[in-house]
């Protein structure tokens, strides 16, 4: 019996580790299983009611290393990881994505000579001034098997050396959490509040510093959106922080609504029945795609081009005023020829699973 230690730090890191779990569970007794959270972010939407809606399982432990600085965060997470790996007994660490939890938990169990496997190895957005860039570098200069979400990762993989036989094109465990819970998608409670009416409303996320940390583009990503929307509604999960921002600023438009963030269930039922979304995530590109929606992102580039060559994302960058030639594009748009991604199939962690058990 080999046992794994399942690392997430954020929301998100959730619906990624999830259905690798509910496949240990299936596959009953080969493989055991501890799940750490390490308190990297705090959201009052992670009650137990997010678990249970979704079916995760709670986390063994919570190392409450969030708050701070970048650097502050990752030293916590380094000091109570090492303490934790101290006192159980596992075979590998497993770690998702590119959060600071990813980097820090994966450099503790390497300095313990405990084997890492990455989930989402590869991905490159090549912009060094987005930390989560520095985390996907520095975690895959020192994991030990990758799974990936793409061939174009394992080509980048290979090209800076690291050996064929630990690098895995398993496809992507966010669209698996996806497709087990499509069926199952909430109408949020501002639907009937707002009358929304399907493909008549535009979705809008926006989390990056460079969009809303800077209150003036703030200002004019906010104005060319809503000026180009032609009045159709446009609904806007805000963080708490960004929403004071926008009270500061005096931004009242008519068809912009400012809602609290949803769970899970409730903003896909958001995004799969809006006409578009305009969204600096990448992460939410990846549902898009396998949803077809519209998906126009607020970057300069992204770690998940196969959004943009096979699914429906567009890059428009940062830039307030390439916001206006998106609108008009959606508005006169023909249906795109649009694919999704090999192996975007929803078996993603059988894959990963079964590829653990022959590697240990």
């Amino acid at each position: 019996m080999k046992h794994i230690t399942i690392v997430a730090g954020a929301r998100p890191n959730f619906m990624k580790i999830a259905p690798i779990i509910h496949e240990i569970i299936k596959q009953n007794k080969i493989l055991t299983y501890s799940l750490v959270h390490t308190g990297q972010h705090y959201d009052k939407n992670m009650s137990g009611d997010f678990f249970e809606q979704l079916n995760i399982p709670h986390p063994d432990i919570n190392l409450n290393a969030g708050g701070g600085t970048q650097s502050e965060q990752t030293a916590s997470i380094l000091i109570k990881f090492e303490k934790y790996l101290n006192d159980i007994s596992t075979d590998l660490v497993l770690v998702v994505g590119d959060v600071n939890s990813t980097m820090a938990c994966a450099i503790t169990a390497r300095k313990m000579n405990i084997r890492v496997a990455h989930v989402e190895a590869g991905i490159r957005s090549g912009d060094m001034s987005m930390p989560e860039e520095i985390n996907r570098i520095v975690t895959d200069s020192i994991s030990n098997y990758f799974f990936t979400t793409s061939k174009l990762a394992n080509e980048k993989l290979y090209q800076l050396g690291f050996p064929k036989e630990n690098v895995f094109f398993v496809g992507n465990t966010m669209i698996d959490t996806l497709l087990l819970n499509k069926s199952r998608f909430k109408k949020p409670s501002i639907w009937d509040i707002l009358k929304l009416v399907k493909r008549n409303y535009i979705v809008i996320t926006l989390h990056r510093p460079a969009n809303v940390d800077e209150e003036n583009n703030l200002r004019s990503l906010i104005h060319e959106l809503v000026s180009n929307s032609k009045g159709i509604k446009i609904i806007f999960p805000a963080h708490p922080r960004t929403k004071s921002k926008l009270d500061k600023l005096g931004v009242d438009h008519q068809n912009l609504h400012v809602v609290d963030p949803m769970s899970y269930l409730e903003f896909n039922y958001l995004v799969e029945n809006s006409l578009a979304v305009f969204t600096d995530s990448g992460g939410i590109t990846e549902e898009t795609t396998v949803m077809k929606i519209p998906t126009f992102t607020l970057r300069d580039n992204t770690e998940r081009p196969e959004t943009i060559s096979m699914g429906t994302n567009l890059l428009i960058g940062t830039n307030p005023l390439n916001i206006g030639p998106a609108m008009k594009n959606l508005f006169n748009m023909k249906p795109k020829n649009t694919k999704i991604p090999e192996l975007w199939d929803g078996k993603t962690s059988e894959r990963i699973i079964n590829k653990l058990i022959q590697v240990l």
